[in-house]
């Protein structure tokens, strides 16, 4: 019986020598690699110009906005604030007033935000360092259930905000989920944004959490710690870049969502986000669309500052359970 010799060895210092032998991924990641702070900084400058402008063009009059290009503010420096009075307190139309759409964007995002943060940070402990019978399958399902869209939920949702869910059996009708009249109520949507936001959660903090040291945890039973102990005093504090990573990709989901709150928020105006009053707010007469870029910047003021005090933990959770040993 013929024994098959075994694959060449890769010859790093030739491949290093010759590039043109790497590749394509690694080539561009290398070459990506090699650029100057310089010229990252020049992209970044690049990005930003077109919130510079939605800024400009929200302070500018409305004969400006439409008569030139926000550029040319720099030889006709003519600017008000009135634009964002008017979209905060007094929209045209009858509109909701932007200053109750921000606490209502409040109201779902916070919500819907530290719900499912709190249950997977819990679930993804339990799956990582407790051992009971069929927790692989139940991580396996949990990452299947990221598969599932959204759109598909929609109408099972609204049937279940609305009358709750029933199973007959030989005639007789049982009551699975009560009717609890949840449509067109702000718990509706962060409800559906934390189920639709658990299964993420809970495999990037799972990454994380199962590679923490095991010998910490070892320490902590010998200690007398229980698992309450260890998950609230040392896997949270530990998992602490995970959890902002999470948080800002949680966050600016359901902050900028548009249709989840049209769904279940279409019959309750006084409860709709930023995202809702922001397409009501030109009327169907064509008013109010100089107040649309005051209104837009009003709406990402959140999500910036989130992401800019959070930033320093945010690529440490991207990379987290990225690399073990």
């Amino acid at each position: 019986m013929a024994i098959a010799a075994p694959p060449p060895a890769v010859d790093v210092d030739a491949r290093a020598a010759h590039p043109a032998n790497e590749p394509v991924g690694a080539r561009t990641h290398r070459v990506l690699g090699s650029l100057p702070t310089a010229v990252l900084w020049a992209i970044v400058l690049i990005w930003t110009i077109p919130t510079i402008g939605l800024l400009v063009t929200s302070v500018r009059p409305e004969a400006d906005q439409f008569g030139a290009g926000w550029w040319t503010i720099v030889t006709n420096p003519s600017l008000t604030a009135e634009h964002y009075g008017n979209a905060l307190f007094d929209p045209p139309g009858g509109s909701l007033p932007f200053s109750d759409a921000f606490l209502n964007s409040f109201a779902i995002a916070i919500p819907g935000t530290l719900v499912p943060i709190a249950i997977a940070a819990a679930a993804a402990y339990a799956l990582a360092w407790m051992d009971f019978k069929g927790r692989h399958w139940l991580f396996i399902g949990v990452l299947a259930m990221m598969a599932v869209p959204l759109q598909m939920a929609l109408v099972p949702l609204q049937q279940l905000y609305t009358g709750g869910a029933h199973l007959t059996i030989a005639g007789t009708t049982f009551i699975v989920f009560p009717d609890l009249d949840l449509n067109n109520k702000p718990v509706a949507v962060w409800l559906a944004h934390t189920a639709f936001g658990l299964p993420l959660a809970i495999y990037l903090l799972h990454n994380y959490i199962s590679g923490l040291p095991r010998d910490v945890f070892e320490a902590a039973r010998i200690d007398g710690a229980g698992h309450f102990g260890i998950f609230w005093r040392i896997v949270l504090p530990l998992a602490k870049p995970a959890l902002a990573a999470f948080a800002i990709f949680q966050f600016l989901w359901v902050w900028n969502d548009y249709l989840l709150a049209l769904v279940f928020l279409s019959q309750n105006q006084d409860a709709s986000p930023l995202t809702i009053q922001l397409v009501n707010l030109v009327t169907s007469r064509g008013q109010g669309t100089e107040l649309l870029p005051a209104a837009a910047f009003i709406s990402i003021v959140v999500p910036l500052i989130i992401f800019f005090s959070l930033q320093r933990y945010f690529v440490r959770g991207l990379l987290a359970g990225s690399v073990k040993g």
